[in-house]
């Protein structure tokens, strides 16, 4: 990587040199300015040789970078460019590089309130211009899902700063169950995305065990800085190896379910699995297939299920099959034609 940056600041050197068109440059002038920019970047002294720099023409001249800088030679020892608007930083950008580009910056944008990625703010604003001035009319290739109304989002920032410095948060927080807010001391140690929804994951203060809490529940956050962090070793990958979504259950909710899947989205099933554990126990002469998977009866495998629809039974386990039963029949139900429900 330091190889790769005193490179770029050499090249942006001759180039400032060679548009610089009021002097005339020799190849031991060009090997001065870019040992002074190397220690003037780099704070250390830095012995540029005459090679070096005869090769650092050679490539601008091709087009390994994309510069196909017009440097040429006159008088057998100056060199300057042909072209007197030339600048390596104004090499157009092609439409693959602006397609990466935008969609990188639309993707970016969506943490634009999130300090992580402050310092890019500047560096995105730069991008956007320049491909603005750059583009065409031509759609994204890539869409992003996002969702501008997404309510918690605006905590993410204070809850990643906390966690990064050890600090204990002061929360009131109201779960879809409660009737009324409640306050407590919290403990962070994750912030996790699922589902176009943010959680994090810690524990209160008076207790061991690790909750997840929904952003979009917390009422109001402050820091309780008198209060002693609780040090834990938390491994996320361990923590959720079990678990399709984010509620974690004890190992008494941890079970093998198999499930049978219709033709039409066993080949959805088998490309993209439900989960790490997924095995493939029988595939079906009519193209049907039966899997298994091993995780926690959860909220989130439920919702899973049905998502699927007729296309999807649950063989195993027998609780989880009456559920997922009920629901449908629940489902059914609203189904039904009523004198008040026109054909």
């Amino acid at each position: 990587m330091a190889t790769n940056k005193n490179a770029l600041i050499r090249y942006r050197t001759i180039d400032k040199c060679l548009q610089n068109r009021s002097r005339k440059w020799t190849l031991d002038n060009l090997i001065e300015y870019c040992s002074d920019a190397l220690y003037e970047f780099e704070g250390k002294n830095t012995n540029v040789s005459k090679r070096t720099i005869q090769l650092d023409i050679q490539l601008m001249r091709s087009n390994k970078l994309g510069y196909n800088a017009p440097i040429i030679s006159y008088d057998k020892k100056y060199y300057t460019y042909e072209d007197e608007t030339y600048s390596i930083t104004d090499i157009p950008i092609t439409t693959v590089d602006m397609s990466i580009i935008k969609e990188s910056i639309d993707m970016l944008k969506q943490f634009k309130n999130f300090s992580l990625f402050s310092e890019l703010n500047g560096v995105m604003q730069k991008l956007e211009d320049k491909v603005y001035r750059e583009s065409t009319n031509e759609s994204a290739i890539i869409h992003m899902d996002k969702n501008d109304r997404l309510h918690g989002i605006e905590h993410l920032d204070t809850l990643y700063q906390a966690i990064l410095k050890k600090i204990v948060l002061r929360l009131t927080y109201r779960s879809f169950t409660a009737r009324a807010d409640s306050d407590f001391l919290f403990h962070g140690y994750i912030l996790k995305e699922y589902n176009n929804r943010w959680f994090i994951i810690g524990q209160r203060n008076s207790e061991k065990k690790v909750l997840t809490l929904a952003l979009d529940r917390i009422v109001n956050i402050d820091l309780s800085l008198n209060t002693e962090y609780l040090h834990r070793v938390f491994d996320a990958d361990d923590y959720y190896k079990n678990t399709y979504g984010v509620t974690v259950l004890n190992d008494a909710n941890l079970k093998t379910i198999v499930l049978k899947i219709e033709r039409s989205n066993a080949p959805y099933v088998i490309t993209k699995p439900f989960h790490q554990s997924q095995k493939l126990l029988t595939q079906h002469k009519d193209g049907s297939i039966e899997i298994s998977i091993d995780v926690h009866h959860n909220y989130e495998i439920e919702r899973l299920i049905l998502g699927f629809g007729s296309s999807i039974e649950v063989i195993s386990p027998m609780r989880l099959r009456r559920r997922i039963k009920s629901s449908l029949h629940k489902a059914l139900r609203k189904y039904q034609p009523t004198e008040n429900i026109e054909s």
